[in-house]
């Protein structure tokens, strides 16, 4: 079949009229003027058509995506789609695919734009299934779920994909399906497990899954909370019913996640969250190099993009409060949103270059770091974190290829391509809206070209581009370990969505919240030129909203040789102007809207683009590899030596003395801390290419003062699980049951300050990239008295299998002021993800086998803190 419509395709070429129409912003060769075609009285239905899209290429080769109909005139088209690109895993160049009934569809008089709209549908219904699968759950057998499945490779419902892509568009085109997969993604504790005291929320437990990844999940990843970008989008679109059923059942679900993450992964003294990057969560990928060797450190940093999230379900949380009457509650969240906004306005912008912090170091550094990341300023953005003055310095200073903007910037040295020089096009639809936002004109176009060309050269959505190229597999001819992306899906949920919420809600307009709909289109000048320049209007049709069908035609002025955007001047429903917020009662049963778009608007056009090479060497977009540290301490001055033997060039370095840079400019070698000091001092460093300021991540912290390390065999512990030997070491295996007992008793602190306790262990549960075996337990701390001083939850993540004798796992760090004096403190249970009945079917350790938060003690950790 495939090869007859090739055939089929070509006779069509060559035996009726050919249209053109060029690519925006790519092709330095300008083939023809854009040609549109509208319906007249000499076509006929049977009438074929043909358009074609025109890009230049990295090699300067032109590639071309043809669209043909022989329908036009039809409700419904069926649409003959050809690429001259390779197409990612050998696949087939050429596609067929027809409107869908009861669909949304679009009439631009652009034959393309029309096309590329009803692929993105057709995606989108592909990813809608009725049972979904993973090899890890379930005995890789079918799980009944009328929900989304995530992409041609990815059959099973993951958190943070469903929620974006709700939250880009699909919550406004399929509600019950989202609300269905969201659903998915909500658990009670399994039967039988009782909750462990010092664990917050209800009885049963229901809240939002972390999905199985680093260290074993949460609360190394707390992304979670995504799922309230996704809820919050669909309660608005949901029926009366389903929605009070939906939103009790996520009031609940909110409030036990909040409070829990409140006590496992938020810094009081920050003020900001703790845990893994959104979505950034292949750890070598965008972290240092060390870091998968000690991931208690992955879980004390903060992530823009997470905190952003995590404002987001306080405010999701606080609306449901108010609208359940609980207005203590809504008020409590009111003001935690507040202060998260404050903290990470205070803790993460960087003022020297005008963007976020993506990303901290770990404890005993906790310095934001010169890493960026487009979700995460995109996401500041249109959540209204970031003000109008650091909306605009964001929107010029991040960083553009010719094929759009990568996820992180700069690129890790020496890491394959996935999120490492990557677009993913859901994170540039972000990066549309913030663009919308900040009317910036420069960042939209380049935000419109990456989705319609990734689209129209691919024959589908993809997972993600090599971001120079904009190619779905980049072959780096010099070290092959380097190509990529690594793997790559078609019709990827959050890239179909990110398509399908370009065209309805930035270009169309359409914004529906709980308040309502409006209508907010940005067509930049740039967009109405390349693709309906001869139009007067276009339309969406068939777009349903609580029952009721909307029909949106949008009305062009005059053309004009201004560049910039064309605001709203007026919109007409069903024949009546109306202003403002339109109400679901005060509509039709089908509903006819007009949006009369005003003269030219000037908008913003700030944009930071890089010209760059695939050369591994590029110090313009690549940063340097993170150093290494050793120190000596001689008559009370410390010498610190900077090591690197992997960087080339010239580099110069900075040194950070417990989390303050001190040093912003030093060479390769020792370098002398003038400051005396007896208390502890920690450092770490960074290198920075001189040409183009690209830093390095942090190097791991080394520190002035020995740690006190109390073996588990020593007689003040006491533990009611065997103690071995192995290695020659003491320690207590699989420690960790509900009921294990550790105390450590008769502490006695002979130098009053802040210490930092921690757990020498190995959680050889899974591996450190997957699971849900965190091994997470709540530690308190006593005085002599018997009085309670510090509590908190520490943190055993994954560690390497092959540990030596020579490798210390520190846990994370619980932060205590000891008075001098005797202290003694407990260690018990608190939970992980394997304690959610949704996770009972998981192949893995803490799946089918039950609820698993163990790993193995070799001794209690105390390291002296600077005060």
């Amino acid at each position: 079949m495939k090869q007859c419509y090739l055939v089929k395709f070509y006779f069509i070429i060559f035996t009726n009229f050919f249209m053109i129409t060029t690519a925006w912003g790519i092709s330095s060769k300008q083939i023809s003027n854009a040609t549109t075609v509208q319906p007249q009285a000499n076509i006929s239905s049977k009438t074929t058509i043909s358009t074609q899209l025109i890009f230049t290429d990295y090699h300067d080769k032109i590639q071309t995506a043809t669209f043909s109909t022989n329908n036009i005139l039809d409700e419904s088209r069926e649409y003959y789609h050809v690429t001259t690109q390779v197409l990612r895993d050998g696949s087939p160049q050429q596609r067929v695919y027809r409107e869908l009934p009861e669909q949304v569809t679009i009439r631009t008089g652009n034959l393309a734009f029309d096309a590329l709209f009803a692929l993105a549908i057709n995606d989108m219904q592909l990813n809608s299934v009725l049972s979904i699968r993973d090899d890890a759950y379930n005995n890789s057998e079918p799980i009944l779920c009328d929900c989304f499945e995530t992409g041609e490779k990815w059959h099973y419902v993951w958190t943070r994909d469903i929620s974006y892509a709700a939250n880009l568009s699909l919550a406004i085109l399929a509600p019950i399906k989202v609300k269905n997969s969201l659903e998915f993604k909500l658990s009670t504790y399994r039967d039988g497990l009782k909750k462990p005291s010092n664990v917050a929320g209800s009885a049963n437990g229901l809240q939002i899954i972390q999905d199985t990844g680093s260290g074993g999940s949460w609360p190394v990843s707390t992304d979670r909370v995504t799922w309230a970008f996704g809820a919050g989008s669909v309660l608005a679109n949901l029926p009366k019913i389903e929605r009070e059923k939906f939103s009790q059942k996520a009031r609940i679900a909110l409030i036990n996640t909040i409070e829990n993450d409140r006590l496992a992964a938020f810094d009081k003294k920050a003020g900001l969250y703790t845990g893994e990057q959104s979505f950034l969560d292949w750890r070598e990928q965008s972290y240092a190099t060390w870091l998968p060797h000690d991931l208690a450190n992955m879980s004390s940093a903060k992530a823009l993009s997470t905190n952003v999230m995590h404002y987001q379900a306080l405010k999701l949380a606080e609306r449901l409060s108010n609208e359940h009457g609980d207005l203590t509650l809504a008020i409590k969240y009111q003001h935690w949103a507040e202060q998260l906004k404050k903290a990470i306005n205070k803790y993460l912008w960087l003022d020297d270059v005008g963007m976020y912090s993506s990303l901290t170091a770990g404890h005993f550094d906790n310095s934001p770091m010169y890493k960026f990341d487009w979700l995460g300023q995109s996401l500041a953005i249109i959540t209204g974190i970031a003000n109008a003055e650091k909306r605009q310095r964001i929107l010029a200073n991040y960083p553009h290829s010719t094929m759009g903007a990568p996820v992180i910037f700069p690129q890790q040295p020496g890491i394959p391509i996935y999120h490492n020089r990557a677009i993913w096009p859901f994170v540039t639809a972000y990066g549309l809206k913030a663009a919308k936002l900040g009317e910036n004109t420069a960042v939209a176009n380049s935000a419109f070209n990456t989705l319609i060309q990734g689209a129209a050269l691919n024959l589908s959505n993809m997972e993600n581009f090599e971001w120079l190229s904009g190619e779905p597999f980049w072959l780096d001819k010099n070290d092959n370990k380097l190509s990529g992306p690594v793997i790559n899906s078609k019709r990827q949920l959050w890239s179909v969505a990110a398509y399908l919420g370009m065209v309805v809600n930035d270009v169309f307009g359409v914004k529906i919240t709980y308040k309502g709909l409006a209508f907010q289109p940005f067509i930049t000048t740039k967009l109405r030129e390349k693709y309906f320049s001869k139009q007067k209007n276009i339309q969406l049709n068939n777009l349903t909203w609580l029952g009721k069908v909307i029909n949106i035609e949008m009305y062009f002025p005059e053309n004009s040789e201004q560049q910039g955007f064309y605001p709203v001047d007026y919109i007409v429903v069903n024949g009546v102007r109306v202003n403002g917020v339109i109400h679901n009662k005060d509509l039709s049963t089908l509903n006819h809207i007009q949006i009369h778009l005003a003269k030219v608007k000037k908008g913003e056009n700030g944009i930071t683009s890089v010209k760059a090479t695939q050369n591994a060497n590029d110090e313009s977009i690549f940063a340097p590899y993170e150093p290494k540290l050793n120190i000596e301490k001689k008559e009370g001055r410390i010498g610190v030596n900077i090591i690197d033997q992997r960087n080339s060039g010239d580099i110069s370095y900075q040194i950070y003395r417990n989390g303050k840079r001190v040093i912003n400019n030093v060479n390769l070698g020792r370098w002398l801390d003038r400051e005396q000091t007896d208390g502890q001092v920690c450092y770490s460093a960074t290198a920075t290419f001189v040409s183009s300021q690209n830093q390095s991540h942090h190097s791991q912290v080394v520190c002035t003062l020995p740690a006190i390390d109390i073996l588990v065999n020593q007689e003040n512990i006491q533990t009611n699980v065997a103690i071995n030997r192995v290695n020659k070491l003491p320690v207590i295996e699989h420690w960790g049951s509900s009921n294990d007992i550790f105390h450590l008793k008769k502490l006695t602190i002979t130098t009053a300050g802040k210490y930092a306790i921690q757990f020498n262990y190995t959680n050889n549960s899974n591996a450190i990239n997957t699971g849900i075996t965190n091994g997470v337990k709540w530690l308190k701390v006593y005085n002599i008295e018997g009085k309670l001083i510090a509590q908190g939850t520490i943190q055993f993540p994954h560690t390497q299998k092959n540990h030596s004798l020579s490798t210390q796992y520190l846990s994370t760090a619980l932060i205590v002021n000891f008075p001098l004096g005797r202290y003694s403190m407990a260690l018990s249970d608190h939970y992980n993800m394997s304690y959610l009945a949704k996770n009972k079917s998981y192949a893995a350790q803490g799946g089918k086998s039950g609820a698993w938060n163990k790993f193995n003690l070799y001794s209690v950790h105390l390291l002296p803190l600077a005060n």
